[in-house]
């Protein structure tokens, strides 16, 4: 199963092992195979699911990643607009400097003027605005706008296992593992622009 943008290959059996792995991030392999088992109808060794998910995880599948409690940080959405007569000569430095820093727990590009948008954490307000001062001393030139939101509450900070039965319904295999996991599953939705 190739991904909207072409750049993974995953089978349907491969998205349930993760869908399962994230709906159940704690428990062993043997438990994994179980559920994969009873739930989906996939008999496979708790050894195979092992390999699966170190294939998976070494072809960028998924990345196992830690998060700290979201009480011990505070966290803030930065958006950036370009300031474009300074673009090329500055874009690159600015770019490595948000992908290395610590404090950047997700950086992406938007449609809109600010172009790059981060979710930063921190552990205080005074700690953030010491680094926004900094950033801007150090990349001041290239910024046409620099927009911060403090964001009070996060209320939730997870991929839900759900998520996956998006991929699941795009093939007929998938479809199959939903069946077993549902019963009978509503595809007429669903399935719009797909096989």
């Amino acid at each position: 199963m190739s991904s909207s943008n072409g750049d993974l290959d995953i089978s349907p059996r491969d998205v349930v092992i993760m869908k399962v792995r994230v709906e159940y991030p704690t428990v062993s392999t043997r438990e994994l195979s179980d559920i994969l088992k009873n739930e989906y109808g996939i008999e496979l060794s708790h050894n195979r699911i092992n390999e699966i998910l170190r294939e998976l995880s070494e072809s960028g599948a998924f990345r196992e990643t830690i998060f700290p409690n979201q009480e011990m940080f505070r966290h803030y959405l930065f958006r950036i607009a370009f300031h474009y007569p300074n673009f090329a000569e500055g874009w690159e430095s600015c770019y490595w400097d948000l992908r290395e820093d610590p404090h950047v727990l997700m950086f992406f590009n938007a449609d809109s003027r600010y172009h790059w948008h981060l979710v930063t954490q921190f552990r205080s307000d005074e700690q953030m605005g010491r680094w926004v001062h900094e950033f801007f001393k150090e990349h001041g030139d290239f910024l046409e706008d620099f927009h911060n939101t403090m964001l009070r509450n996060v209320h939730k900070f997870q991929t839900d296992a759900a998520i996956f039965d998006d991929i699941l319904v795009e093939t007929p295999e998938g479809r199959a593992y939903l069946e077993e996991h549902y019963g009978e599953i509503d595809t007429a939705t669903d399935t719009e622009g797909t096989d």
